[in-house]
């Protein structure tokens, strides 16, 4: 069965918007849920897996307040995660070359193996996704989502 989303032609009735908003807020808690219970079944968090990633992406240490740019939240939040990272041994800081009172953080050899394996649960959780939304229209979709954003 080919499962279209068509969007309307019109505006929907008012009394449908708070249904349609506490559904999305059901679905966004809901894969949220299912991506958090994924890390951590590799001992990561969504915060911990979204720096271990930036910091892999950028293919050097990044100062903290580059990370907190990256991930676009505040220098301080940066600075307790980074800290939980340290504890865990997947990160370490660094003395930062254009700035002797700086420090980076540096992706350890551990944090780099658990952000793959992190990747992995990830990329699964996004497979059941995909077969769940087989047969929608995604550009209709992704649109729809767009101007929600």
């Amino acid at each position: 069965m080919n499962r279209k989303l068509v969007l309307p032609k019109k505006r929907v009735p008012a009394r449908n918007t708070g249904q349609v908003m506490h559904a999305l807020v059901r679905v966004a808690r809901a894969v949220e849920d299912r991506w958090e219970e994924a890390l951590a079944r590799v001992e990561l968090s969504g915060p911990k897996f979204g720096a271990l990633t930036v910091l892999m992406q950028a293919g050097e240490p990044l100062s903290l307040g580059e990370l907190a740019a990256r991930l676009t939240c505040v220098r301080s939040n940066i600075t307790q995660l980074v800290d939980r990272l340290e504890a865990d041994g997947l990160v370490r800081r660094v003395e930062d070359p254009t700035d002797r009172r700086g420090k980076r953080a540096a992706v350890t050899p551990l944090g780099v193996e658990r952000q793959s394996a992190g990747a992995r649960q990830v990329e699964k959780v996004q497979r059941e996704l995909g077969k769940t939304l087989a047969g929608l229209d995604h550009d209709a979709l992704k649109h729809v989502l767009s101007l929600l954003a």
